[in-house]
């Protein structure tokens, strides 16, 4: 467990030192106000009056916890972003545990708002990520991938899709710190075939070139969130 512990400190360090996508504070710390409470919206969290701060307001616990991947994907994403841990408004970093079952899935997706930097803690994991377009038309997206061990660490840059398989016929788990207090999550398939209202089926079926039944049976499906 102390091993653990260390490299979530080393990891929450790494990504302090690291330019984030958030705007930097101007005091020393800006509480955030739960959303239900706020009486106004701003881009980001409204502060909680200092004089009503306390060391709650900085502290979670519970990621020594396994997390329950009893669900299609296999997996299971704990978040500490500033939803979680009000303290860290302004302060431009999150957290997170991942657990996988055998041959669970971190599906492809995106993060708008943050670069993820990943520590393999147990497990074998297969992770990638994909380019944005290139200039080029006539080249193609290039996906970079790595097999990782205990001890690993990747990183994925701020916007672009990837995701991470376990590999391994036992259970893994990872921690990851990420350049936003929330950094926000896309998940491909069911930001494209399970939105409410659904995409029109006429804009699916030129976009990926198939047959009408294919885009409904897509849309039919029950797309799971991990998080």
């Amino acid at each position: 467990m102390a091993v653990r512990l260390l490299i979530v400190v080393l990891l929450i360090s790494l990504v302090s030192l690291t330019h984030a996508s958030d705007p930097a504070p101007l005091q020393d710390f800006c509480v955030a106000v739960k959303d239900d409470e706020a009486k106004v919206f701003v881009n980001g969290k409204i502060c909680k009056d200092p004089n009503m701060v306390s060391a709650d307001d900085f502290f979670f616990p519970g990621l020594n916890m396994l997390g329950n991947t009893s669900n299609p994907l296999g997996s299971k994403v704990t978040p500490v972003n500033v939803n979680q841990l009000p303290g860290l408004n302004t302060l431009g970093i999150s957290l997170v545990r991942i657990d996988y079952a055998p041959y669970g899935l971190n599906p492809p997706h995106t993060h708008p708002r943050g670069t993820e930097v990943i520590v393999v803690v147990e497990g074998t994991l297969y992770v990638g990520f994909v380019t944005s377009n290139p200039a080029d038309p006539n080249m193609k997206n290039k996906l970079f991938t790595k097999t990782l061990h205990p001890g690993d660490v990747f990183v994925f840059p701020e916007g672009l899709i990837h995701f991470q398989f376990n590999v391994g016929k036992t259970n893994a788990i990872v921690f990851a710190g990420l350049s936003s207090q929330n950094p926000g999550v896309i998940t491909i398939a069911n930001a494209v075939f399970g939105s409410d209202p659904p995409i029109n089926l006429d804009v699916l079926t030129k976009a990926f070139q198939v047959d009408a039944n294919v885009i409904k049976y897509l849309q039919g499906q029950f797309w799971w969130n991990i998080d």
